[in-house]
């Protein structure tokens, strides 16, 4: 009766051990990087918004910011935002 005991303990602690083993001590997974060097990660990828005035698409992170009566605008230069700034002063917007 003893060895079908110590088999049994031997296996509980194999299975206890493997748990631990996959599920405590596994690193998280590192993202996917790219050879561009972008990763995968959706959560770090910026959104894309499109110029006012020559429709080009930016990275809102990389844009010129403009606020106007609470709505913000993003531009792809100082060119385009200045060329906004006048045809809304104008009224033309």
């Amino acid at each position: 009766m003893i060895p079908f005991r110590l088999l049994i303990l031997a296996i509980l602690c194999y299975i206890g051990w493997w748990f631990l083993r996959r599920f405590i001590f596994t690193k998280p997974a590192e993202p996917e990087i790219e050879e561009t060097g972008q990763e995968h990660n959706s959560e770090l990828q910026d959104v894309l918004v499109e110029d006012p005035v020559c429709h080009t698409l930016i990275p809102r992170n990389q844009a010129i910011r403009l606020r106007k009566n609470n709505t913000t605008h993003y531009f792809c230069s100082e060119k385009c935002c200045d060329q906004f700034s006048e045809n809304y002063e104008k009224g033309e917007q």
